[in-house]
């Protein structure tokens, strides 16, 4: 027996003790493979997937460092049948590959005879492929490339896409390096994503992902369409790539609710693609109305399912996907590995932290008792009004204006779901509050004046937990949230990750109700960030005073 972090179980279950003096190498270890599913205080819960297992592989991780891993800081023996089961899985992935053909064009092709037979026999794949070539060759329609690839993950045979990409029209870009350059991290992301063709990087926020989306298209030097979460991002894409590139203003063009501009780069809002009019998408034909040799998808975790179905005809093009956590509420984590790309490259928060290059944060949850006529009401509450009566409580206003006052010298971010509730803190704090309602720019004006220090405090609703700079925020203080969101929690968290100018840490408080679904929803939100080395610390309301 040796003194490891880890419990590994028959049922693909790990046990991480986080108090062990090697927990933290362990964690970082596992990550590679294995998804956390429970963060209580002292034993955090793992869980192996097939989907963990073939992430790992498509990004070079081989079950013999798999099973070494789990060797290596497992206090008990590890169960034999899990370390077979896990070979196994692993196995399966590139045992289908696509292909191209110089005579048939795309195929499908197996060492693997009965393989082949197997998935040949299932009725939804039938229809997508053409004449048998021999044994272990199969012709695909040059069309159902993703949807085949879908299907054949479901299955269980993930195919190994090596059919290549078109070049798309060519289009000069150059990295304008003076007076910065790519961090090594950024650098080997950028590399990573290329040496596999398509794929998703995964960095922190304030990592700079937008510089890592530049790489790629420096690398690439063809026209590039890049999707984004709303157009204060746009814009922000934009700024950054005038900045940090050779691209002119008449090389990037805008196409969202407000502007339609086609050009070289274009940078195109979710939002405007998946608009709905008589049961069609009129927009979604930009997706295909160019020669793009790069199409980037920022923020690829909040993928809307009608940009899932556009990106499954569009697998010739090279795909690059970026975001802070590949964690989607909606399990559909597989249709990011399936059709946008298997993870090419995953930095864990501390790594980069410990570089110095995001900031040191504190995450501290601050528990508040509901006032006694609240919990009645709560307790006789429907279901579906629960969640709304524990986190808009005002009790919770106070403590918010102690928080603040307790950093009177740092910005203050105060962000929430329930645009009542913000208005009242909005007016207790006499901030700016931004939420959907607001003008895009009034919204820039806002940020703007945030940013350069004019605003200390400033309300924001679920419209800034994406793809919004703001460099100088410090203190984030979270009073609502989606529900369980993990992603929501670590894009909240990340609007304070930037490096601060003198080092200082930031600060992430989150209020929530004591004994309602407030507490539950918070534990769910918090476990990405447990997985990646943050602890909560609890705080009970009447603790936070007055600043002395």
């Amino acid at each position: 027996m040796v003194d490891g972090p880890l419990i590994v179980q028959s049922d693909k279950t790990i046990l991480l003790e986080v108090d062990h003096p090697r927990s933290t190498e362990a964690r970082h270890a596992i990550a590679a493979f294995a998804e956390l599913e429970r963060a209580p205080e002292h034993m955090h819960s793992y869980r192996i997937t097939p989907l963990g297992l073939w992430n790992a592989r498509a990004a070079g991780v081989d079950a013999e460092q798999v099973l070494n891993t789990l060797l290596t800081y497992s206090r008990f023996p590890v169960p034999h049948s899990l370390l077979i089961d896990i070979e196994d899985t692993m196995s399966r992935y590139g045992r289908l590959r696509l292909e191209k053909d110089p005579q048939h064009g795309l195929v499908l092709r197996t060492e693997d005879y009965p393989v082949l037979e197997e998935v040949l026999h299932a009725k939804k794949i039938q229809p997508l492929l053409g004449p048998r070539i021999d044994g272990e060759t199969v012709v695909v329609h040059a069309a159902s490339r993703g949807q085949l690839k879908q299907l054949l993950l479901k299955l269980g045979w993930p195919a190994e896409d090596r059919a290549g990409y078109v070049d798309g029209t060519p289009h000069p870009i150059l990295l304008d390096e003076s007076g910065w350059s790519l961090r090594p991290y950024q650098q080997l992301a950028a590399e990573n994503f290329w040496a596999g063709g398509s794929g998703v990087v995964v960095l922190p926020c304030g990592a700079g992902k937008t510089l890592v989306g530049a790489a790629a298209m420096a690398t690439s030097s063809t026209t590039t369409l890049i999707l984004v979460t709303n157009t204060v991002s746009a814009r922000q894409w934009k700024d950054e790539l005038l900045k940090r590139t050779s691209l002119t203003e008449d090389e990037i063009g805008e196409y969202s609710g407000a502007v339609k501009e086609i050009r070289p780069v274009t940078i195109a809002t979710y939002q405007v693609l998946t608009l709905k009019r008589g049961g069609l998408y009129p927009h979604m034909e930009l997706l295909d109305a160019n020669d793009w040799g790069l199409i980037i998808y920022d923020e690829v975790h909040l993928l809307p399912a009608p940009i899932f179905r556009m990106t499954a005809d569009l697998q010739a093009r090279r795909r690059l996907g970026l975001t802070a956590t590949l964690v989607r509420e909606d399990g559909r984590e597989g249709e990011v590995f399936s059709l946008i790309g298997p993870k090419r490259y995953d930095a864990p928060w501390k790594d980069i932290e410990a570089q110095g290059y995001i900031a040191p944060a504190e995450c501290v949850e601050v528990r508040v008792d509901l006032p006694r006529d609240e919990r009645v009401a709560y307790a006789m509450a429907d279901d579906a009004d629960k969640y709304r009566l524990c986190s808009t409580s005002e009790v919770k206003n106070e403590v918010v204006r102690r928080l603040a006052a307790r950093h009177p010298d740092e910005q203050v971010l105060v962000i929430g779901q329930y645009l009542d509730q913000l208005d009242e803190i909005a007016e207790l704090l006499d901030a700016p509050v931004i939420k959907g309602e607001t003008p895009v720019k009034q919204r820039q004006r806002l940020f703007d004046e945030f940013r350069a220090g004019t605003l200390r405090a400033l309300v924001v609703s679920k419209v800034a937990n994406f793809s919004i700079d703001l460099p100088e925020a410090s203190v984030a203080v979270q009073v609502s949230g989606s529900f369980g969101s993990r992603q929501e929690e670590a894009q909240r968290l990340g609007r304070l990750m930037r490096p601060k100018g003198d080092g200082r840490t930031a600060h992430f408080y989150t209020v929530v109700a004591r004994d309602t679904l407030d507490q539950d929803f918070a534990a769910k939100r918090q476990r990405f960030l447990a997985e990646q080395g943050y602890a909560y610390n609890i705080l009970d309301a009447a603790d936070v005073g007055e600043p002395a």
